[in-house]
């Protein structure tokens, strides 16, 4: 942190805007369509022990937003399927497919990530299709010969 600049703090309870279960970001206007707006604000997500916010830096001050969301505030928007799975989170951050750490929680896919929860779009899972398969015993990721029970 610039000592220089100042650091100003947005409380969730006082943010304009919120993320929804889906990861599509809102205000008292309805959802936020503005593709630009939507992108700056899924780049400036940040997270530290006091939750997620949004960060930005402008004149002489270093801002942090922080805001209300439903269950997660990490997404996988797209996933690139190559010799490994690559998801591309909506952060605009790439991370790995880590099978092991899959799982399903009210019929909903998510992926451990440390201590976080990332939750997979429905765009995500239309990618992820050929490899999802639900049997008897609960669902299953196969991939390349290899087959891992998803908990639940």
């Amino acid at each position: 942190m610039n000592k220089d600049m100042k650091l100003r703090v947005i409380p969730k309870e006082k943010a304009v805007f919120w993320m929804d279960e889906h990861g599509r970001w809102h205000n008292v206007h309805g959802p936020i369509e503005h593709p630009k707006i939507i992108n700056y604000f899924h780049a400036a997500i940040q997270k530290d022990k006091n939750g997620y916010f949004l960060y930005q830096e402008y004149d002489n001050i270093q801002e942090k937003v922080y805001f209300p969301y439903q269950e997660t505030a990490i997404f996988v928007f797209d996933v690139i399927l190559k010799d490994d799975i690559i998801l591309v989170l909506n952060t605009r951050r790439t991370i790995p497919l880590t099978p092991e750490n899959l799982l399903v929680e009210k019929d909903q896919l998510y992926m451990t990530l440390g201590e976080e929860k990332v939750k997979f779009t429905e765009k995500a899972l239309l990618k992820l299709s050929t490899c999802l398969e639900q049997k008897e015993d609960g669902y299953y990721f196969n991939y390349r010969a290899h087959s891992f029970k998803i908990c639940d």
